[in-house]
């Protein structure tokens, strides 16, 4: 910006496109605006972003001129779940285009005159049905003169507008009438058609936005004052159905039985199944007690619930959700940034070349212009086919239509993919590098062994050791500020043994990446917890603990020692439990065609770590006891060796991990940090989403390329065809809309793909 301060980018919903070339178009202007920076509309989403100096009035008039308009945002409280099936909806969507309605009447008068106007008297020595013919294309073909005219001029581009009008201003001049007529009627049923096949892809996302109800019933308490000294005896809860935005965090709700939750929660009262697949995908409702959190859009089971509001509307998982699927969706991939640009000069290459196909073999070997007599095609004729072949719809919306398929279908699975790009990326993937602590093992380690310098007892029998409890409790004071997973098993560990309170929590608690942490008691004494690396070599007390330590290490636990001062008293022994789709997940990635390799990357130790991957089976290769610097350089070895690798870990502590990797995978249940720190957030704790995503991923590129080398095969079969004069006008118009609809629902089985 000239004035050196930012300004967040413009975002405007468009309504009018109906085909991807308009994108482009609408682009290609906007770009021309004073102040505007960069401009960059999607097709799939109907939405545009600007980045500049310019006022939202000049885009609007922008707009208008070009034939397009601003659309006003979709009240939430109109949202439903869409489903554009059965012929009664289709019919009932094709109505409501203004120029395809326009063009059915003119049909219905077109096939009139065939009936009743041959019989009549010439009209200023013209047939009547000419006449009729001519006014035809006139009244239908208006809106599509006029909208390839804005471009031209606005745009400073060719469109397929502006060459079917073109065609049929030529047809019309060398006496193809009915042909023009033929080629304008099928054309505006093409892009309603392709208008349809859009908004069908578009509707995923309007019904994910629809799972949120838009009213809650609240719980209040009202207090009434009868005169008591007790000015609350009276008091009594009443219900009041509020819409959800204006629901805020703390307030109670009451969720009855079979009713979608509303707000993102905690439960207060109750116990019921919630149903989470319009969410997450699962297929199994999962019971949630007092305590737990509920999401919105998920749906309640068998019995009422009382839940208090943790997010508001607007920062709820639905709205999370539904802003990262859009802006996913918005997104553009490589493969159609270089489309776009492809069609940029494509068109006005073709254009150049359907007028040398006409001027060359009329002015260099005297062939003839105009159709003769015989029924042989002259060469304007070729020409002006080769005008309509050269449209480049069918390729413009190949890929953008698959894409948005894809990412909607793995949305509706519960993997949030965050881009075009991304997926793209995903279809590269040949390693798999899973952290193991809350990835691969469910994140929640309990402690299996305990041990003091002083215990004298053997090593499986110091439960009621006051030394082991010593050990135990001043490791508690020093993890109970911290949020990782051993530092809640150690405190928990410390009140199953009633030894929680024995210090108070430690002062001055330093983090240690990677090793550990460090805080000082209330006597003065500084504790230390953490791998061997967090001490030196020469402190006090390795001796005694050493051998009970190797052989906690030995049977599979993670080893934490602990310190007082300058010496280890003694050592906390913590396994964790292994998820239960893990093993199904490593299948999947070996038989995927072709395989994936499989990583372990961690922290732990290594016998912990080798433990878990004997266990589980199908990991190719452990790299433990690796502080996150060095979990980084492994990924980066990873990536130069093998190729795209994918980081899998929980968003938060592996964040420079995902974020080195090609592809950062969080298993996250959906937490901002997940969301915000990977490119791919599965939404439940199932790693069997991780092979699911690279097989639409694969599957995303394969309808790709198919989409490419349809769309591009057909205009060179037509092309071929033309030439000789063997294509029709209104041959060629079957062929770009069929192309485009083949290419349309091609791409729209994604949204059928598991």
């Amino acid at each position: 910006m000239s004035d050196g301060v930012s300004h967040e980018p413009l975002k405007v919903k468009i309504a009018g496109m109906d085909c991807g070339s308009c994108a482009i178009t609408i682009e290609n202007s906007m770009r021309q605006l004073p102040g505007v920076e960069s401009a960059s509309v999607s097709f799939a989403t109907e939405s545009m972003e600007i980045d500049g100096e310019v006022s939202l009035a000049d885009i609007e008039s922008r707009l208008i001129e070009l034939g397009y308009r601003v659309a006003a945002e979709e009240p939430k409280a109109q949202l439903q779940i869409i489903e554009r099936r059965g012929l009664s909806s289709f019919l009932e969507f094709l109505w409501q285009q203004p120029p395809l309605r326009r063009a059915l009447l003119v049909a219905v008068a077109v096939i009139g005159g065939l009936v009743f106007l041959p019989d009549m008297a010439p009209v200023a020595g013209i047939e009547p049905l000419t006449w009729l013919l001519g006014a035809a294309v006139v009244i239908a073909g208006t809106p599509v003169f006029l909208k390839g005219l804005r471009a031209l001029i606005f745009a400073r581009r060719v469109t397929i507008d502006l060459l079917m009008a073109v065609a049929c201003i030529g047809a019309v001049g060398i006496g193809e009438t009915g042909e023009a007529v033929t080629v304008i009627l099928l054309f505006t049923l093409g892009e309603a058609l392709e208008a349809f096949s859009a908004e069908r892809a578009r509707d995923s996302l309007r019904s994910l936005m629809a799972l949120q109800p838009q009213e809650a019933t609240v719980l209040r308490v009202h207090a009434e004052n009868h005169g008591h000294d007790d000015a609350h005896q009276g008091d009594h809860e009443h219900q009041v159905v509020l819409p959800v935005e204006q629901i805020r965090v703390g307030d109670r709700v009451l969720v009855r039985p079979a009713q979608r939750i509303p707000v993102d929660g905690e439960i207060l009262n109750g116990t019921s199944s919630i149903n989470q697949a319009p969410v997450t995908g699962e297929s199994v409702p999962v019971r949630k007690t007092v305590g737990d959190e509920v999401m919105a859009g998920t749906v309640n089971g068998e019995a009422a619930l009382e839940v208090r509001v943790t997010r508001e509307s607007s920062e709820g998982t639905i709205a999370r959700i539904a802003k990262l699927v859009e802006q996913a969706q918005a997104q553009k991939s490589p493969q159609e940034r270089f489309i776009d640009r492809f069609a940029r000069w494509y068109t006005p290459a073709v254009v150049l070349l359907a007028a040398l196909v006409v001027a060359i073999p009329v002015a260099a070997f005297g062939a003839p212009l105009l159709d003769a007599a015989d029924g042989t095609r002259g060469w304007l004729y070729r020409g002006l086919t080769l005008l309509i072949i050269a449209c480049p719809c069918a390729l413009v919306i190949s890929i953008p239509v698959t894409v948005v398929s894809g990412l909607t279908r793995l949305a509706n699975l519960g993997v949030l993919v965050k881009g075009g790009a991304q997926l793209d990326r995903l279809a590269d993937v040949r390693v798999v590098a899973f952290d193991k602590t809350g990835t691969l093992t469910h994140g929640r380690p309990q402690v299996t062994g305990i041990r003091a310098n002083e215990c004298a007892h053997p090593a499986d029998q110091n439960d009621e050791c006051n030394s082991c409890d010593d050990v135990v409790a001043a490791a508690a004071a020093v993890e109970r500020a911290s949020e990782h997973p051993v530092a809640h098993a150690i405190v928990k560990a410390a009140g199953e043994r009633q030894v929680a309170h024995r210090f108070e929590t430690a002062e001055q608690v330093a983090a240690h990446p990677g090793r550990g942490v460090s805080g000082q008691l209330s006597n003065g004494v500084k504790v230390a917890v953490g791998s061997s690396e967090l001490f030196a070599d020469d402190m006090r007390g390795w001796e005694e603990i050493s051998p009970h330590a190797q052989a906690g290490r030995d049977s599979g636990e993670t080893v934490m020692y602990v310190a007082r001062d300058d010496r280890v008293v003694g050592y906390i022994g913590v396994q964790d439990e292994i998820r239960e789709a893990t093993r199904d997940a490593l299948e999947q990635l070996d038989a995927l065609t072709p395989s994936v390799d499989t990583v372990m990357l961690t922290g732990d130790n290594r016998q912990a770590a080798e433990r878990v991957a004997g266990t589980i089976g199908g990991i190719d290769e452990v790299r433990a006891e690796l502080l996150p610097d060095e979990k980084l350089q492994a990924i980066e070895t990873l990536r130069e060796a093998r190729g795209a690798t994918a980081m899998v870990g929980d968003g938060i502590n592996d964040a420079p991990a995902l974020a080195r990797a090609d592809i950062g995978i969080a298993v996250g249940g959906g937490t901002a940090q997940a969301m915000e720190t990977a490119d791919v957030v599965l939404m439940q704790d199932d790693l069997s989403q991780v092979p699911l995503a690279l097989r639409v991923a694969r599957k995303s590129r394969h309808l790709i390329k198919q989409n490419i080398a349809l769309s591009l095969g057909l205009k060179l079969a037509f092309l071929a065809l033309a030439v000789p004069g063997i294509a029709t006008l209104w041959m060629a118009v079957v062929a770009d809309v069929g192309a485009t609809l083949l290419v349309t629902l091609n791409g729209m089985r994604m949204l059928r793909q598991s």
